[in-house]
């Protein structure tokens, strides 16, 4: 029973094979996919997904960071009118991202804050995108921090002291594609990071795995991931599974 924490089912890039790519995923062991938010723009993909999987599929909601843009309070409000509305899983995906454009660094931190406080208010994980803004990022949850904030930091890239620092602030690490490649770097440590603070991702579609890098990701390729942390933890593959989907579960409350 594998567990895909974050995956874009919704995507465009899987309209021609939707069925048959949740299939494949299916057929390799995951069954439970998480579903993060972009804007409002993928609200009604995100709905359809649920309805035609509901068994399988968990939707978050949330203002991505590289959707901050002059109609940002607007898609705040989109945000708040959904989780007032109905039930969802976490807050996300939220955070900050400098790697295309710095210009709504303000922005981007008011709705990131707002979003923790609405997160909190109802008692829900937070699952945080962050991308060249470390810094920025721990300095809003710095300004959070306590037993009501809690959740997943979205595709881990950084060095084992900023790992530890967001251990620190109750965050589990989502570890995808990036752990296989051969620069990502987060091999070299991972293992020194004990595996109860580990939950798997693919960000299908994007940020495949070796030996898929560079194609569109899916979510059956997850369990190359698996195979990854069973080469650095000298674990089998039944136990990564069975403890990063623990993880998972005990995150998302379910």
């Amino acid at each position: 029973m594998i567990t895909d924490t974050h995956t874009h089912l919704y995507s465009s890039q899987f309209d021609e094979d939707q069925s048959a790519m949740i299939q494949r995923a299916k057929d390799a062991g995951v069954s439970r996919f998480f579903i993060p938010a972009i804007d409002s723009n993928y609200t009604e993909r995100m709905l359809q997904l649920e309805k035609n999987y509901p068994k399988d599929v968990f939707l978050m909601m949330g203002l991505h960071p590289t959707s901050v843009k002059e109609n940002y309070l607007e898609e705040l409000a989109h945000v708040k009118k959904w989780i007032d509305k109905r039930d969802f899983f976490a807050i996300g995906e939220i955070g900050i991202d400098l790697y295309w454009d710095k210009s709504f660094l303000t922005q981007q931190q008011e709705a990131f804050k707002t979003q923790i406080q609405w997160a909190k208010e109802k008692k829900l994980p937070i699952v945080i995108h962050c991308r060249d803004a470390f810094d920025e990022i721990f300095e809003v949850l710095e300004t959070e921090k306590g037993d009501d904030l809690y959740g997943i930091f979205h595709c881990f890239t950084g060095t084992k002291e900023q790992a530890e620092q967001a251990i620190s602030y109750n965050m589990k690490l989502g570890i995808g594609g990036v752990a296989t490649f051969k620069n990502g770097k987060i091999n070299q440590f991972l293992k020194e990071i004990d595996l109860q603070h580990i939950v798997l991702e693919t960000d299908a579609p994007y940020l495949a795995p070796t030996p898929y890098r560079g194609k569109r990701n899916e979510s059956a390729y997850i369990t190359n991931i698996v195979d990854k942390l069973v080469d650095i933890y000298g674990l089998s593959f039944k136990e990564i599974v069975e403890i990063t989907t623990q993880n998972s579960k005990a995150v998302f409350r379910i």
